[in-house]
């Protein structure tokens, strides 16, 4: 079936998917709570909390880590299962349970007021709900869409998943001051539940036969230079046997683990840097917010000039440039500069919106569209790979005191990721039968 224009569903099914992602990108909020629940001083940590938070303990830097990895852990080994899920099921049914499960996650972590409350709560059920529910939005979307198309389109729906923070992070910072840690996990997962409820049974795929749009142009033109997707659909199996596939997740991991370390101590490192600040000392939600917009905004505007221009050449473009970004970082603290700190922080989350738009779009351009939902499953292992950096981060600050020598490791990695995007070429798909 033959189409001139996308229809309005495809647009229906993709901004239902923004809105679910927006209740699944609760971890960018996580650099809130840990500033809630780290210990003044290393002799604080273990001493229980008082007024609205009795019941809680205060933690080290390493222990609230590990919440936020073990997140991003299961949320990668999740995946996976989300794909068959979404194959086996559709993509209503794997989104809203991914949502209901996240709401009982969020409700576990602040009712059982313990890390180890935080660990199974957030960390293995919010992250198994993250994988669960984010398996679904981006390939139900994509497949209404031709190829001219992917970047954006998957930059759109990804977008409420980065762009979670421009109101979790101040609305988390609001609730903690009115009800407590308990009380804002507890709210947040209500609401998060009646959302992707609602929002879920608005995902539909296309009719069988259905043939998205081709890109029309206008007398004269020329087609942009990109490069060409196949016209084949791969299995994961196929996938994993390419050099390609070994390349991205490499990328994956590289890119990842930058973007992580920033999310998971925004708030802290504002806090330091704007010291002299009173307001921004008391508020380090506002950088996690500025990030969010960044975040959100380089999700869909990677994906725009990925499109147009080519997705290896954006890739190491963001990385580039984020690179600087945290090598900076170090000079910025000692500084206490904070408009320097907002501008490379700013970086660092466009950097890593827009590899959730780019990732989905190359591997549908590399292995094809009907497939994305696992393939994609295999290769988001690598961002769950890219946890290890938040985690050896907190252990760093722990024994010396800084991010320094984390900031540094990281924007090395970066520096292998442009390497290697610049030699990523398209696989050779000719012994890939035409029916797949």
């Amino acid at each position: 079936m033959s189409q001139d224009k996308v229809p309005v569903q495809a647009w229906i099914t993709t901004f239902a998917g923004t809105a679910i992602n927006a209740c699944l990108g609760i971890l960018y909020a996580w650099s809130v709570w840990k500033g809630a629940m780290i210990a003044p001083s290393v002799d604080m940590v273990g001493q229980p909390m008082g007024g609205l938070n009795e019941g809680w303990s205060y933690l080290s830097a390493a222990q609230l880590s590990t919440p936020f990895s073990l997140a991003i852990i299961f949320f990668a080994l999740t995946m996976i299962p989300g794909g068959k899920i979404r194959d086996a099921f559709g993509p209503k049914f794997g989104a809203t349970l991914g949502g209901l499960l996240l709401a009982v996650g969020c409700i576990v972590a602040g009712m059982m007021k313990s890390y180890m409350g935080l660990m199974i709560g957030f960390g293995v059920l919010g992250g198994t709900a993250m994988g669960i529910g984010y398996a679904s939005p981006t390939p139900a979307a994509l497949v209404w869409f031709g190829a001219h198309m992917r970047g954006l389109i998957a930059g759109l729906v990804v977008m409420g998943y980065g762009g979670a923070a421009l109101y979790i992070s101040p609305l988390a910072k609001f609730l903690l001051g009115k009800y407590g840690i308990t009380g804002s996990f507890v709210a947040l997962g209500i609401f998060f539940a009646v959302i992707v409820i609602i929002a879920g049974q608005l995902l539909l795929t296309p009719p069988q036969g259905y043939v998205a749009p081709v890109q029309r142009l206008k007398e004269g033109a020329t087609a942009p230079k990109r490069a060409v997707a196949t016209t084949k659909n791969w299995k994961w199996q196929q996938m994993v046997k390419t050099p390609q596939y070994w390349m991205l997740l490499i990328m994956f991991i590289c890119a990842t683990q930058s973007g992580l370390l920033i999310i998971g101590n925004a708030a802290g490192v504002l806090k330091k840097v704007g010291a002299s600040i009173p307001f921004l000392a008391a508020n380090g939600w506002i950088l996690a917010s500025f990030g969010g917009i960044m975040n959100a905004a380089g999700r869909p505007f990677t994906g725009i000039y990925a499109d147009k221009w080519s997705r290896m050449k954006a890739y190491a473009l963001n990385n580039f440039m984020a690179c600087i970004a945290l090598a900076s970082m170090p000079f910025i603290i000692g500084s206490g500069n904070v408009l320097l700190l907002f501008v490379a922080a700013g970086v660092g989350y466009w950097q890593y919106g827009g590899l959730l738009s780019l990732m989905p779009s190359f591997i549908a351009d590399f292995y094809g569209p009907k497939n994305l939902a696992m393939n994609f499953g295999v290769v988001f292992f690598g961002w769950g790979l890219g946890a290890f950096m938040p985690r050896l981060a907190g252990m760093i600050e722990d024994k010396t005191g800084s991010l320094t020598t984390a900031f540094y490791l990281s924007a090395s990695l970066l520096v292998l990721s442009v390497v290697i995007a610049l030699m990523l070429k398209r696989p050779d798909d000719s012994h890939i039968p035409a029916e797949q």
